[in-house]
């Protein structure tokens, strides 16, 4: 990882940790640079598509201008912006857009409040865009491959849309098993695509080498200057080149900064540019090849191999950015901005690998929807360009605020390196905003869709909180009671746990069983749950352990410290602690487990619109069930309910 350290070392360990970053960096290929590094399947047939309602002409000015201006993008945002200055923005290792939003939490009560939730207002807006992301990249990415079969053969374009479909339903079906096995196979794959499209756009440039003078940014400058009109309206087709580029900043913890900057510089972006170069000197021959340049580089015997290749790029592509999206959403769940979701951990290893049935089917159904509605990746890109811009744009935006407030950077450094890449991340956003009614309204849509019932979730999830509060009155003195025996209660043999949500109130499954039953375990462990703006909470801090004033009424109080990565597991938890701090043993075997249900209910109190409260209400649906989630037993789980208006 590219936490260790580069000091010397013994040479009988100097071999092996190479070989264990080179693996790193081998998965890093494998996993993080799917989406971006299949780019060049589409993005110059995006660009100069005739059917595009703000075409590009083909010539050779425009040629040079459009090639320069994709090299130079990827340059600015994903060399300089992502690699460079974003991803040492990493909170404990983590990166991604949720990442940011922890580190704005963090500094919510030190200063400018108000600022800070705004920011993390747009932080939250940003990681909705992702779902959209994550619907649009699938369905674009594979139909992009499988329309290479067009091709090879033009009667097989009929087959494009029912094979695409297919793929993405295998793709999703399998998505339970886990891509522990299949991951080992994904570095491989990407080496052997990235090494074919170099190879592929060296072959391109030698027969018009003068491609090559697109690489100085003059040639972009010029265009933009020179033909604005059309650049302006270009480049809403070229930013689908840097999509992608928040998987580098996301996918940051499972293999650190150093790994993904080598694989970047090393392969990755050396490839694509050949293969942009490539595709620029074909099209300065043909103009005729700009229906697919990509596909129309690699010789006649290579075009189905590289379908196929490209299928399996495409497919590992999309592989990543669902993965990414099961991880933002366990993240917000954990954070509370969705409802507790299921999650499985599908490797012992790697912690990160996990899969979300409720996300998983429902982007499958949205994916194949896409692509049933738009029938075709150009199609599509309209809509494509939009959600990255977005994100792209609020990931810099963020950055450079935590810049300036956490690392005390001085202003005028901030505005120096703030004001040209917001300028070009905004002149991208602007023109994506011209295909609005050609598409890129979906992802708006998606976007504003997810970040209202998030915001919603957050809303709700506070006011049910303080009418559970009020039920459940102080715990201090509810304990303070049954010490002093009111009511009087009888104790029965065993242990129980009780789950609430602080140490603040007493737990209503607790309170109803004194009340109603009189009776109370001989040992009662109330348990609380802490979610921390960390990824993982060390053992060492993992509990905290209260006697609340009363020791010899063997009632305690456990707190117990996850990270936002990390699923609870009481039983487990319990184990691990010290029979000295719990007032002796803890039965976990024979142990009761009680949670306490809330049933939510539409109220007259004007706490939210009408419409936000039934949205709140539809969501708490989806949450998953509270023992299987805490990994508790289920034959010795007891539930007991209560009633909030919301």
């Amino acid at each position: 990882m590219d936490t260790q350290s580069d000091t010397a070392t013994p040479n009988h360990t100097a071999d092996g940790r190479g070989a264990v970053r080179t693996a790193v960096v081998v998965g890093a290929l494998g996993v993080v640079f799917g989406d971006i590094g299949t780019s060049p399947i589409y993005t110059l047939q995006t660009v100069f598509n005739p059917d595009d309602p703000h075409p590009v002409p083909i010539g050779t000015d425009n040629l040079y201008g459009v090639v320069s201006l994709i090299f130079w993008s990827v340059m600015i945002i994903v060399t300089l912006t992502y690699v460079t200055l974003v991803m040492r923005a990493d909170n404990d290792g983590e990166g991604g857009i949720m990442a940011l939003i922890t580190l704005l939490r963090r500094l919510g009560g030190a200063r400018g409040r108000r600022t800070t939730v705004v920011l993390a207002g747009l932080g939250i807006f940003g990681a909705a865009l992702f779902f959209g992301d994550s619907m649009i990249t699938p369905a674009i990415s594979v139909l992009s491959a499988v329309e290479g079969m067009k091709v090879v053969e033009p009667g097989l374009e009929r087959l494009i849309v029912p094979i695409t479909v297919v793929i993405i339903v295998a793709l999703f079906a399998v998505q339970r098993r886990g891509t522990a096995a299949v991951g080992r196979l994904f570095g491989p794959v990407m080496i052997a695509w990235f090494v074919t499209i170099g190879a592929c756009g060296i072959a391109g440039i030698t027969r018009h080498p003068e491609i090559l003078k697109a690489l100085s940014p003059t040639y972009a400058l010029s265009f933009l200057a020179g033909h604005f009109g059309i650049a302006f309206f270009a480049l809403a087709a070229i930013v689908l080149s840097v999509t992608g580029a928040e998987a580098l900043y996301a996918d940051m913890g499972h293999f650190g900064r150093r790994a993904i900057t080598r694989g970047w510089l090393g392969l990755v972006l050396p490839a694509c540019t050949l293969s942009y170069l490539g595709q620029g000197a074909l099209l300065l021959g043909d103009d005729d090849a700009a229906a697919s340049p990509f596909f129309l580089l690699a010789p006649g015997w290579a075009r189905l191999p590289l379908v196929i290749l490209a299928t399996a790029a495409t497919v590992i592509a999309s592989q990543a950015v669902i993965t990414g999206a099961y991880s933002v959403a366990a993240q917000a769940a954990q954070l509370g901005y969705l409802p507790r979701l299921r999650v499985t951990h599908t490797s012992e290893s790697t912690i990160g690998q996990i899969y979300v049935p409720w996300i998983n089917w429902t982007l499958m159904v949205s994916v194949i929807t896409l692509v049933f509605a738009f029938r075709s990746s150009a199609a599509l890109a309209f809509a494509f360009g939009m959600a990255v811009v977005a994100t792209i744009t609020i990931t810099t935006l963020l950055f450079f605020y935590i810049a300036h407030t956490t690392w005390r950077t001085p202003l005028w450094l901030i505005l120096l390196g703030a004001v040209p890449l917001l300028t070009v991340d905004l002149l991208f956003l602007a023109a994506n905003m011209t295909k609005l009614v050609h598409g890129a309204w979906l992802p708006l849509l998606i976007g504003i869709t997810a970040f209202t019932a998030m915001t919603t979730w957050q809303r709700g999830r506070d006011i049910v909180t303080h009418a559970r509060e009020a039920k459940e009155g102080s715990l201090r003195t509810f304990i303070d009671q049954l010490h002093d025996h009111q009511p009087p209660l009888r104790r029965i043999p065993g242990t129980a746990v009780f789950l609430n949500r602080g140490k603040e109130t007493a737990p209503l499954a607790m309170r109803a069983n004194v009340e109603h039953n009189h009776v109370l375990h001989d040992h009662v462990v109330i348990m609380s749950i802490v979610t921390l703006p960390v990824p993982r909470v060390p053992d060492t801090d993992r509990t905290e352990v209260d006697a609340l004033g009363w020791a010899e009424d063997r009632i305690i109080h456990v707190s117990a410290h996850f990270g936002y990565m990390e699923t609870p597991n009481i039983p487990d938890t319990l184990r691990r602690l010290d029979p000295a701090h719990t007032e002796g043993p803890i039965d976990i075997d024979n142990a009761s487990y009680f949670l306490s249900k809330i049933e939510l209910k539409k109220g007259p109190a004007p706490t939210m619109a009408p419409w936000r409260k039934r949205l709140f209400i539809a969501t708490s649906y989806i949450t998953a069930d509270a023992a299987e989630y805490f990994g508790l037993p289920g034959e010795r789980t007891v539930i007991m309910g209560a009633r909030v208006d919301v």
